[in-house]
């Protein structure tokens, strides 16, 4: 029987969960040093020789190892998720000299892991562990053992793997971004290898595709009414004016969200210029970028238009609605 709960109690588990996940990475983050340069190294030296990286873990950690090993593919890395249930079964036939294996097992002991690992150092593999006990059989195993330790679960019982497995993605996640950066991949490669999906089409998508250009927007001078402003910005069917000057440098923008917000604070306001209401300094894009650039910019700005400017970064291109994102399915 489910008990009774307030949506108040609701949020501040919800904090209390974040908040330990947080202080957990926090200490992962202040433990890097050596042994992950190392762990590094060899993934790097592997790749050189154009070895695999294998991925392997039981459980949750199988799982999270799903999603490293996917990370280390979408970076061009040939990575394998090798399930141990599964490795002494036949699957072991993927390995080859050369290879780099990462393992994951919080405890450090779990049997089928162990089981594979003592078969994988028959070949001439290196191995990376990713384990909470430092002091276990994966560690003694590996050639670099990185610590994932927690000293507490975001589960209230404290036995739900939860700071754990956040710890050990982000550190697979902390390996795979540093490769990432060290085979100097270009936006360009990455795309390649996602052709398909929003992510792929915004890789390849220039905001040229997706903006409406100037004959579409709604370019007003600061001087002009608010009245007179959301007039024009009906008539085009705008949810934003762009404020200009006479050289059609950018000076700000105006919205019917912020119309709204300050019809609410006073009526007064619809004879009065639309510069005094406007927001200097939007957020804005240049020309020659790609659509890819624009979703960074709204998720870290949280807007939904973002100006776009001729690559001197003063001149007014035209403008970009989250609704032409939308359109062009790049979201």
């Amino acid at each position: 029987m489910l008990r009774p709960i307030s949506d108040e109690a609701i949020l501040e588990r919800a904090d209390q969960v974040l908040a330990v996940e947080i202080e957990e990475l926090e200490k992962l983050k202040g433990r890097l040093g050596t042994d992950f340069v190392r762990a590094v190294r060899l993934l790097l030296g592997g790749i050189e020789r154009g070895g695999k990286i294998l991925v392997i873990g039981v459980g949750k950690s199988g799982q999270i190892g799903d999603k490293i090993a996917a990370t280390f593919a979408s970076t061009g890395c040939v990575c394998v998720a090798l399930n141990a249930l599964n490795a002494l079964h036949g699957d072991v036939g993927v390995v080859e000299d050369g290879d780099i294996v990462i393992a994951l097992s919080y405890g450090g002991e779990t049997d089928e892991l162990l089981k594979t690992l003592e078969v994988l150092r028959h070949f001439n593999v290196e191995i990376i562990g990713l384990t909470g006990r430092m002091d276990s059989t994966l560690a003694r195993l590996s050639d670099v053992a990185l610590d994932v330790a927690v000293e507490k679960e975001a589960c209230p019982l404290n036995l739900a793997p939860t700071s754990s497995t956040t710890t050990m993605l982000a550190l697979g996640d902390a390996l795979a971004m540093v490769v990432l950066d060290a085979k100097g991949l270009s936006r360009e490669d990455f795309s390649r290898f996602h052709p398909s999906g929003s992510l792929g089409r915004a890789l390849l998508t220039p905001v040229t595709d997706v903006m409406r250009g100037r004959e579409r927007i709604t370019a007003v001078a600061a001087d002009e009414t608010v009245r007179a402003v959301l007039r024009k910005m009906s008539a085009g069917k705008n949810g934003a004016a762009i404020i200009v000057d006479a050289d059609d440098a950018l000076g700000g923008i105006f919205t019917h969200g912020d119309f709204a917000r300050l019809f609410n604070e006073s009526t007064d306001i619809a004879d009065e210029p639309v510069g005094k209401h406007m927001t200097p300094r939007p957020v804005k894009i240049a020309k020659s970028a790609l659509a890819v650039e624009v979703l960074a910019l709204l998720r870290a700005h949280q807007v939904d238009e973002i100006v776009v400017v001729e690559d001197d970064g003063v001149r007014v291109a035209g403008i970009i609605d989250v609704q032409d994102l939308s359109r062009h399915r790049l979201l």
